[in-house]
């Protein structure tokens, strides 16, 4: 990393404190935003509506993040999974996946992950370093002009823990949601946390209109702690108290996901106990069949189990659906290309 300014990371309101302090005039920090974010030119000299001289003057300051496609591998579902190197060599993956209702990227927001979930690939190697809005965004920006698909939805369920890199998560959601950007709608975006309990009561604070995703993945704090090590930090009674209270001040669904592991978390009794933790709560269970990675010795649950489980919830009036398998065949879950990578 060189010591420029970082850009694309930069609010509105940021780039107007930057056109005062080089002696500009404030309303070019508007061009100069839609310029980065709708436009999402690459250099400061396409910024054809600039003085050569504000022009060079940024050139001179700042830098425009770009990442470099390392990698790109499709499915035969159409799943597409890229990885991208980062200025200092690390590397990162995301996820572009088409549905009936639109295109959703998933995206990371750190390289590696220090939750230690042990049934993803992501964490295997501990966090290298938090990312940085523009390398958020630039996640986004790159698959978008790469596929040339419009972008619909967003989800930040890659490689680390949101809620661990909080203040870039909310810029980022900041700037990928406004008008003179790509102008996601918030409720367009999903967040998936493991469950850091302080974060979730500040995010409830923030009052915005996305979706909260708790990886949730056991009905007790004992089954938890053997696949989660952060149920050792953070109580299972204490996350589900955190989730009413953010329902309750967003009056948002929150979705809880639940990778079924065989023989650990998917029996008829683990249903029944989910059912009665979550039963009145304004949400929405989504099972996921685990991916299974060479590292850990954890299979998948049967089809008879996985329907099983649904049906019990369902009977207790909880809202359950089957996550779709996209992109098996190209290692697209979370962390394993990047593992690959790595590996090699």
């Amino acid at each position: 990393m060189n010591n420029k300014i970082d850009i694309l990371s930069m609010t509105i309101e940021e780039l107007s404190d930057l056109m005062l302090s080089i002696d500009e005039k404030k309303f070019r920090s508007k061009q100069i935003y839609q310029w980065l974010h709708e436009k999402r030119v690459c250099s400061f000299n396409e910024m054809t509506n600039l003085p050569k001289v504000l022009q060079d003057k940024l050139e001179e300051k700042c830098n425009i993040t770009k990442l470099n496609k390392i990698r790109q591998v499709k499915s035969k579902d159409g799943t597409i999974k890229y990885l991208f190197e980062l200025n200092d060599h690390n590397v990162v993956e995301s996820v572009l996946m088409s549905y009936k209702h639109g295109n959703s990227v998933c995206i990371s927001s750190q390289v590696g992950c220090r939750m230690g979930c042990k049934f993803c690939a992501s964490t295997i190697g501990g966090l290298e370093r938090q990312l940085l809005v523009s390398e958020m965004l630039g996640q986004v920006y790159e698959i978008n002009r790469l596929s040339g698909k419009k972008i619909s939805n967003i989800v930040v369920m890659g490689t680390g823990e949101p809620l661990d890199n909080y203040n870039v998560l909310i810029k980022f959601i900041e700037i990928i949601n406004s008008k003179e950007g790509m102008n996601i709608g918030a409720r367009n975006i999903t967040v998936s946390t493991c469950g850091i309990i302080d974060k979730i009561y500040e995010l409830a604070e923030e009052n915005l209109q996305i979706t909260l995703a708790i990886s949730l993945h056991a009905p007790n704090n004992t089954i938890r702690k053997t696949l989660m090590p952060v149920a050792n930090i953070y109580d299972y009674e204490q996350l589900i108290n955190a989730c009413k209270d953010y329902i309750d001040k967003t009056k948002r669904r929150i979705t809880f996901e639940y990778s079924l592991v065989r023989g650990v978390n998917d029996s008829k009794e683990c249903a029944l106990e989910l059912s009665k933790v979550l039963k009145g709560m304004l949400c929405h269970v989504n099972l996921i069949p685990v991916n299974e990675i060479s590292e850990r010795n954890y299979r998948h649950s049967n089809k008879d189990s996985i329907y099983r489980f649904r049906d019990v919830l369902e009977n207790n009036k909880i809202t359950t659906t089957i996550r779709r398998e996209l992109g098996g065949d190209i290692n697209a879950a979370c962390g394993q290309l990047r593992r690959t990578y790595n590996k090699k």
